[in-house]
């Protein structure tokens, strides 16, 4: 915009910037003459005429200010105009309605009355039950298309919306849910080759006589029970994962030539594991590969729960039945994987159950250090023999605290259902729960203790429990 001002100040022009003179010429009349001189002893009270400073302070700040403020009046009622497509105003009212907003910076008209109708819409719709008997799209493509084809008025777009946003989100879970169940499945399958591997090793124990010398050696025995070596214990039917986990050990080991490894497995894997550490030496440690069947200790008479469990139609189809049984509706993917983990068959397994008897089964030994045989160890481990226990049994890793929210978050009411009064009275579902990968255990302290006993009662407890729920679930 330019503003151009007469020489004589009797005329200014307004125009935009483009040259085309859209705006105004204002003319100024001329300023009348000069009153007569006043008479003689009089006074003058001002200086000048009284018009030239009325268009000095008034008129001249009011015409500048106009010229450019009407540019941007004609652009708000311009732009309204264009918008509505050629509607037209034919009151002051209509054309307030689409300056105004503009004008103060808010939107209206027509769009945020419907934007509003559509949320009423909504909210009318949000509690009430969405049909379930009716074909809905199975897309976004194929919602439109319907929407077109049908000419839903709001109320029923809204319903067909809602139901069909709740048949997605079932579909999510759904597949969620059947995700966690293959990798039940792919993790609890024994893969081929695993299989031939114990297969291969049977054979070599059968057949080669490396494969059967004794492990330790015969001047090594003695070694077992010295409380000066580092003894470490892994219960394990699975040779590969039991030979990475013996294998790292000593590798990470600052002192090899000090560890010592109590490998126990069932009767049936028993000649391929031992074929395995006898033919892949882990020198300078030391490493010992005993059966279930060889401790003398491990009999029905001691262990009569066990018996019991692993003998137990109900328990049996409770942990070997279909686990697609398991998941419902109104699980989430996280819970499934809880229930399958709990559903292991191997927390039926002698093997899962050995680490309660160490101070019986290794009667010689007052510390050790229990591994899991899902795990790799990375870093020395010799710290741990160091470790005051202070007259405790367990030394463990707590999983109640710490950045991994889902990993890190396992207390006791993660593992046991306090709904069954034994339960709630007896534990507190706050308390921090352990990692049982990887524990130290001060043996010569467990022997002083009942653990054994309150271990099975409470597995009395849990076998009675399952048998009951699964005689309830028969018709």
């Amino acid at each position: 915009m330019q503003l151009r001002i007469s020489p004589s100040m009797r005329s200014i022009t307004i125009s935009s910037s483009n040259g085309v003179v859209d705006s105004m010429k204002v003319r100024v009349a001329p300023q009348p003459p000069p009153p007569p001189p006043p008479l003689h002893g009089a006074a003058r009270r001002g200086g000048g005429g009284g018009g030239g400073w009325y268009w000095r302070a008034v008129a001249f700040p009011l015409v500048v200010a106009l010229g450019c403020l009407l540019p941007f009046a004609f652009i708000l009622a311009a732009v309204p105009a264009l918008e509505a497509g050629g509607s037209k105003c034919s009151s002051v009212d209509c054309l307030g309605r689409r300056i105004g907003p503009s004008f103060l910076g808010r939107q209206g008209g027509d769009s945020t009355r419907l934007v509003q109708d559509l949320y009423r819409t909504f909210d009318q719709v949000n509690n009430e039950e969405s049909p379930s008997d009716e074909k809905l799209p199975e897309s976004f493509r194929d919602f439109l298309l319907e929407m077109k084809d049908n000419h839903y008025d709001a109320r029923t777009f809204a319903v067909r919306l809602k139901a069909t946003m709740e048949n997605m989100d079932k579909e999510v879970k759904r597949s969620r849910l059947a995700e966690q169940l293959y990798k039940h499945y792919a993790a609890t399958a024994i893969p081929k080759g695993i299989h031939c591997l114990s297969l291969r090793l049977t054979d070599e124990y059968s057949s080669n006589a490396h494969a059967r010398k004794q492990l330790p050696p015969p001047e090594l025995l003695p070694l077992l029970s010295d409380n000066s070596f580092q003894h470490y214990i892994l219960a394990s039917d699975n040779i590969l994962a039991a030979s990475v986990v013996v294998s790292s050990t000593v590798r990470s080991s600052s002192v090899p030539e000090k560890v010592v490894f109590h490998v126990i497995t069932d009767k049936k894997t028993y000649p391929g594991m031992h074929s395995w550490f006898a033919l892949n030496s882990v020198s300078p440690a030391i490493v010992e590969v005993k059966g279930v069947h060889q401790f003398d200790w491990l009999t029905r008479e001691n262990v009569p729960v066990l018996e019991a469990i692993e003998s137990h139609r109900g328990v049996r189809n409770h942990y070997h039945g279909d686990h697609g049984t398991v998941s419902s509706a109104s699980d989430n993917p996280r819970m499934l994987a809880s229930k399958l983990q709990a559903r292991s068959p191997k927390y039926i397994s002698l093997l899962n159950h050995l680490r309660i008897y160490l101070p019986e089964l290794f009667p010689n030994l007052n510390k050790v250090v229990f591994l899991d045989d899902d795990i790799v160890v990375q870093r020395d481990l010799s710290p741990l023999w160091a470790i005051n226990l202070e007259g405790k049994v367990n030394g463990a890793v707590e999983t109640c605290r710490g950045e991994d929210s889902w990993v890190m978050s396992k207390r006791f009411r993660t593992y046991f259902n306090f709904s069954h009064p034994v339960i709630a009275r007896s534990l507190d579902p706050d308390e921090c729960a352990w990692a049982y990968g990887m524990n130290i255990f001060d043996l010569a302290v467990w022997r002083k203790t009942n653990i054994r006993d309150t271990y099975h009662f409470w597995l009395k407890e849990n076998l009675y429990c399952t048998v009951f729920q699964n005689l309830k679930r028969k018709p």
